[in-house]
């Protein structure tokens, strides 16, 4: 018998690029928690629905200085 998949959750840095990271781990320096956990799968499935733009927030608000 096998083991359910470990949870994952999504996280987030300063310039809102996302990643997903095992749920028990520590979040590196510099990301935090984006509020969603889940399987690989759905926290994926996530990341592609709100991440439309792939340009870090920095280059995105000069783009519209």
């Amino acid at each position: 018998m096998s083991e359910p998949p470990a949870p994952y959750k999504v996280v987030v840095n300063h310039e809102e690029q996302y990643s997903i990271l095992p749920a028990a781990a520590a979040n590196p320096a510099g990301w935090r928690d984006a509020g969603r956990m889940g399987s690989k799968e759905e926290c994926l499935a996530y990341i592609e629905a709100v991440w439309t733009d792939m340009r870090p927030l920095s280059l995105r608000t000069r783009s519209l200085g």
